[in-house]
C-alpha cells in the first residue's frame, strides 16, 4: 500500500511517540574523510524510502542502475506512519540499511541522537552545495554539521484558477498579502452559488499545518523559537500567526469558503480546484496539476503564500538522505546519494509530482516541461520547514494543539481565545520532548 500525500499528513503523527527511546546506542561511523569515499564502490546498497515518495526514489534507482554495473541498489518502501519507529527499532538491532530517504522533518529526531553519519565533508565538496534548498539543509544541520542532504521538494503554494479570477476581476500575481489573497477570495465567491474563492481541508491537522503556517512565516513570525532541545513557544502577542488565523475566520464568515470545508478531512484535497469550482487554493504540485486534467491544468496558475501584511513563504516538505552510523556499504551508498542530486535527475522529479531542491535544475528543458513547478525553484530561499522534536505532536496528529488552534479561531469563538488556549499545549508537549 502507498500512502498519498493526504494520507500520509493525516497519519503522520501515529506511533511516534517514544518510538526513539533508547536508540541512541552508538554505532559505527564511516569515516567519510579517507582517501576514495564515494569512489568506484562496488556492492549492493540497501535503501529505505518512504512509501509517499518511492517514485521518486524508484526513477533515480532506475537510472542509477542503468550509468554503471558495479552498484546493485535493494529498494524497500516502508509505510510513512511506520516509518520513524521501523528505522528506530533498526537502529537498536543494529540492522540499518545503508542510505534512509527520510521526510525532512523527521530526520532531525535521528541526527539530534546522533545516529547518522556526519557528512559534512563530502557535502561541503559538492559543486552543487550552494544550489540545494536551505530549507530543506537546514533540517539535516546541527552545530554547523550535515547529516544529510535534500533529495526532492513536496512544496506549498497558493494556486489560482486564473478563469474564476479574471471574471471577479483578480489578478494572482497581485496578491501580496493575505488580505489581498482575503479579497479576492470574497470576490471569486460572488460569481455564484456554487463558486469559492477559497478552500481548505479544515479538519486535516497535517494538510492545515502544511498550508496555513506558511502564512505566519511570510510576515516574520515563528512559531517556535529557540534551538532544537530549548525550544518554546511563541503563540501569544504572535502578530503575524494571529493576522494569519484572522484572515481565515474572515474568508469563513464571508462566506468565500465552502461550508464542508469545516469538516474536510482531506480525503479529496483539491477536488472542488481541479473541478473548477473554486478560485485559489493553497496545496501541492500533486493536488493541483498532477492529479488534475488537461483542462484544469490549463486555467491554473500559481504563486507563493502571502502573509498578512504582505510577504511570501511556502513549506519545505519532502525527503532528506542520511547515512545511517553503521551502514554497511557507506562509500556505494554516497554514490548513489550524489548521483541522485545530479541535476539530471532532479529535473524529471515532476514527472512524479515532486520538484528539486536544488535551484540550478529550473534548465530550459523543465522551464518548458513542468511551467508550474518553476517558481519554488526561482524563489528557493522562501522555503521553509521548523526545526523540532515535536512536530508530528504539535501539528500532524488529530489532537495536536494546532488543528484545535486553527478550528477555534477560524470556526469557533475567535482567534484571541485560541491562541490564549493552545499556548500552554504547545509549551506542555515542548517541555515533555525536551526532557
Amino acid at each position: 500500500m502507498q500512502l498519498t500525500r493526504r494520507e500520509l499528513l493525516a497519519l503522520a503523527g501515529a506511533g511516534t511517540a517514544g518510538a526513539l527511546a533508547g536508540c541512541a546506542g552508538q554505532l559505527p561511523e564511516a569515516d567519510v574523510s579517507v582517501a576514495g569515499f564515494g569512489e568506484g564502490a562496488s556492492g549492493v546498497v540497501r535503501v529505505w524510502t518512504r512509501g509517499a515518495t518511492v517514485e521518486g526514489m524508484t526513477g533515480v534507482v532506475d537510472a542509477f542502475h542503468a550509468s554503471q554495473d558495479r552498484i546493485r541498489v535493494e529498494l524497500t518502501p516502508v509505510l510513512d506512519g511506520q516509518y520513524v519507529t521501523k528505522l528506530a527499532t533498526a537502529i537498536r538491532g543494529r540492522t540499518v540499511p545503508d542510505v534512509v530517504d527520510i521526510d525532512d522533518i523527521n530526520a532531525m529526531l535521528f541526527i539530534y541522537r546522533d545516529v547518522f553519519t556526519d557528512l559534512t565533508p563530502l557535502v561541503q565538496q559538492l559543486d552543487s552545495r550552494d544550489q540545494l534548498s536551505p530549507a530543506h539543509l537546514d533540517l539535516a544541520t546541527v552545530d554547523e554539521r550535515t547529516y544529510g542532504v535534500p533529495f526532492l521538494a513536496d512544496v506549498s503554494m497558493l494556486w489560482g484558477n486564473v478563469e474564476l479570477l479574471d471574471r471577479a476581476g483578480v489578478d494572482l500575481q497581485a496578491l501580496d498579502s493575505l488580505e489581498d489573497a482575503a479579497a479576492a477570495a470574497a470576490a471569486v465567491s460572488e460569481l455564484g452559488p456554487d463558486v469559492h474563492g477559497w478552500s481548505t481541508a479544515g479538519n486535516n491537522p497535517g494538510i492545515l499545518g502544511f498550508t496555513v503556517q506558511p502564512h505566519t512565516w511570510a510576515a516574520g513570525g515563528r512559531i517556535l523559537e529557540g534551538d532544537v532541545g530549548a525550544q518554546t513557544a511563541a503563540l501569544t502577542g504572535n502578530e503575524a500567526l494571529r493576522g494569519t488565523l484572522q484572515g481565515y475566520r474572515d474568508m469563513w464568515e464571508a462566506g468565500a469558503m465552502p461550508p464542508a470545508n469545516f469538516s474536510d478531512s482531506g480525503a479529496a484535497w483539491g477536488a472542488d480546484f481541479r473541478a473548477g469550482s473554486v478560485g485559489l487554493l493553497p496545496c501541492n504540485y500533486i493536488s493541483a496539476v498532477v492529479e488534475a486534467d488537461d483542462a484544469s491544468r490549463a486555467r491554473t496558475d500559481v504563486r507563493l503564500l502571502p502573509g498578512p501584511g504582505g510577504g511570501s513563504a511556502f513549506f519545505a516538505g519532502g525527503d532528506n538522505l542520511c547515512i545511517p552510523r553503521g551502514a554497511r556499504n557507506p562509500s556505494a551508498a554516497w554514490e548513489l546519494v550524489r548521483f541522485a542530486l545530479a541535476v539530471e535527475q532532479q529535473e524529471r522529479l515532476p514527472d512524479n509530482g515532486f520538484l528539486p531542491i536544488r535551484g540550478d535544475a529550473a534548465t530550459e528543458r523543465y522551464r518548458e516541461s513542468y511551467p508550474l513547478a518553476v517558481l519554488p525553484l526561482e524563489q528557493i530561499s522562501q522555503g521553509y520547514a521548523p526545526r523540532t522534536l515535536s512536530y508530528n505532536l504539535l501539528f500532524n496528529q488529530a489532537d495536536s494543539p494546532y488543528l484545535a488552534m486553527f478550528r477555534e479561531a477560524v470556526f469557533g469563538d475567535g482567534v484571541d481565545s485560541a491562541v490564549e488556549a493552545a499556548q500552554p499545549e504547545f509549551t506542555r508537549i515542548l517541555e515533555q520532548a525536551q526532557r
